[in-house]
């Protein structure tokens, strides 16, 4: 779940704040000159994203490009 977006600058100002999203699970998206460079997210976000892609990876039943659409479409459409 995003929890917020916060320009480079910001995030170096208020980490503890960004830090308590991600400890309470929420994602923070990172941007910097009006572009997405980074996500901050929680532990077991990025272990469920790596499982699933290993997974997918042995099984060859996995199309990297188009998780990756769907997954940035599922954030983008969710955030708005």
């Amino acid at each position: 779940m995003i929890g917020a977006t916060a320009t480079a600058t910001e995030m170096q100002n208020n980490f503890g704040k960004y830090l308590n999203l991600v400890i309470e699970g929420q994602e923070v998206i990172v941007t910097k000159n009006g572009r997405e460079v980074g996500r901050f997210i929680p532990k077991s976000a990025a272990v469920s994203y790596l499982t699933d892609s290993l997974t997918g990876i042995l099984k060859d039943d996995y199309d990297l490009d188009e998780v990756k659409s769907e997954r940035l479409r599922e954030k983008y459409e969710a955030a708005d």
